[in-house]
Protein backbone atom coordinates (compact mmCIF):
# COMPACT_ATOMS: atom_id res chain seq x y z
CA UNK A 1 0.00 0.00 0.00
CA UNK A 2 1.33 3.53 -1.10
CA UNK A 3 1.01 6.59 1.53
CA UNK A 4 0.78 9.68 0.06
CA UNK A 5 2.34 12.32 2.80
CA UNK A 6 1.33 16.06 3.03
CA UNK A 7 3.51 16.60 -0.52
CA UNK A 8 1.77 14.53 -2.08
CA UNK A 9 4.59 11.97 -3.33
CA UNK A 10 3.87 8.38 -3.22
CA UNK A 11 5.93 6.28 -0.87
CA UNK A 12 6.81 3.18 -2.57
CA UNK A 13 8.35 1.11 -0.25
CA UNK A 14 7.47 -1.96 -0.14
CA UNK A 15 7.71 -4.31 3.21
CA UNK A 16 7.86 -7.90 3.25
CA UNK A 17 4.38 -9.10 4.86
CA UNK A 18 6.18 -12.12 6.65
CA UNK A 19 9.75 -12.32 8.32
CA UNK A 20 12.19 -13.46 6.62
CA UNK A 21 14.19 -16.67 8.10
CA UNK A 22 17.48 -17.50 7.19
CA UNK A 23 18.15 -20.03 9.43
CA UNK A 24 20.31 -18.43 11.27
CA UNK A 25 19.65 -18.33 15.36
CA UNK A 26 20.34 -14.58 16.34
CA UNK A 27 21.05 -13.21 20.18
CA UNK A 28 17.61 -11.69 20.60
CA UNK A 29 18.99 -9.48 23.74
CA UNK A 30 21.77 -8.29 21.84
CA UNK A 31 19.48 -7.01 19.42
CA UNK A 32 17.25 -5.52 22.24
CA UNK A 33 20.09 -3.79 24.20
CA UNK A 34 20.68 -1.86 20.14
CA UNK A 35 17.39 -0.83 19.86
CA UNK A 36 16.47 0.73 23.45
CA UNK A 37 19.42 2.94 22.56
CA UNK A 38 17.45 6.12 21.92
CA UNK A 39 18.99 9.40 21.59
CA UNK A 40 17.20 13.22 21.47
CA UNK A 41 19.02 16.05 19.67
CA UNK A 42 17.55 19.30 20.19
CA UNK A 43 18.16 21.68 17.06
CA UNK A 44 19.72 25.35 18.32
CA UNK A 45 16.57 26.73 17.17
CA UNK A 46 14.25 24.78 19.61
CA UNK A 47 16.71 25.36 22.14
CA UNK A 48 16.09 29.48 22.18
CA UNK A 49 12.18 29.25 21.64
CA UNK A 50 12.42 27.45 25.25
CA UNK A 51 14.79 30.13 26.22
CA UNK A 52 12.37 32.74 25.31
CA UNK A 53 9.66 30.97 26.33
CA UNK A 54 11.48 30.97 29.63
CA UNK A 55 12.23 34.13 29.38
CA UNK A 56 9.36 35.82 28.77
CA UNK A 57 7.44 33.62 32.01
CA UNK A 58 9.34 36.60 34.04
CA UNK A 59 8.69 39.48 32.14
CA UNK A 60 4.75 41.25 33.32
CA UNK A 61 2.09 40.83 30.72
CA UNK A 62 1.29 44.50 31.44
CA UNK A 63 3.80 47.54 31.38
CA UNK A 64 2.64 49.10 34.44
CA UNK A 65 4.80 52.27 34.17
CA UNK A 66 3.74 52.82 30.29
CA UNK A 67 0.08 52.38 31.19
CA UNK A 68 0.68 55.17 33.92
CA UNK A 69 2.51 57.31 31.36
CA UNK A 70 -0.70 57.37 28.84
CA UNK A 71 -3.38 57.38 31.94
CA UNK A 72 -1.79 60.68 32.73
CA UNK A 73 -0.76 62.05 29.77
CA UNK A 74 -4.74 61.27 28.48
CA UNK A 75 -5.71 63.44 31.97
CA UNK A 76 -4.09 65.99 31.23
CA UNK A 77 -4.42 66.49 28.01
CA UNK A 78 -1.50 65.66 26.35
CA UNK A 79 -1.42 62.67 24.22
CA UNK A 80 -1.26 62.74 21.17
CA UNK A 81 -3.94 61.51 18.87
CA UNK A 82 -3.35 60.42 15.36
CA UNK A 83 -6.55 60.40 13.25
CA UNK A 84 -5.41 58.93 10.31
CA UNK A 85 -3.02 56.23 11.84
CA UNK A 86 -6.72 55.21 13.80
CA UNK A 87 -8.53 55.28 10.77
CA UNK A 88 -6.13 53.32 9.11
CA UNK A 89 -6.19 50.96 11.45
CA UNK A 90 -10.13 50.67 11.57
CA UNK A 91 -10.06 49.94 7.60
CA UNK A 92 -7.03 47.58 7.82
CA UNK A 93 -9.32 45.56 10.72
CA UNK A 94 -12.20 45.59 8.37
CA UNK A 95 -10.00 44.30 5.34
CA UNK A 96 -9.26 41.59 7.14
CA UNK A 97 -12.69 40.31 8.76
CA UNK A 98 -14.01 40.70 5.57
CA UNK A 99 -11.36 38.35 3.76
CA UNK A 100 -11.25 36.03 6.69
CA UNK A 101 -14.93 35.80 6.23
Amino acid sequence: MAIQSITNKANNVVLPSKPTQSGKVTNTNSQATEKAKDSVDITAVAKEITKAFETSKSTPVINEERVNAVKKALEEGTYPINAEKIAAKMVQMEREQFYNS
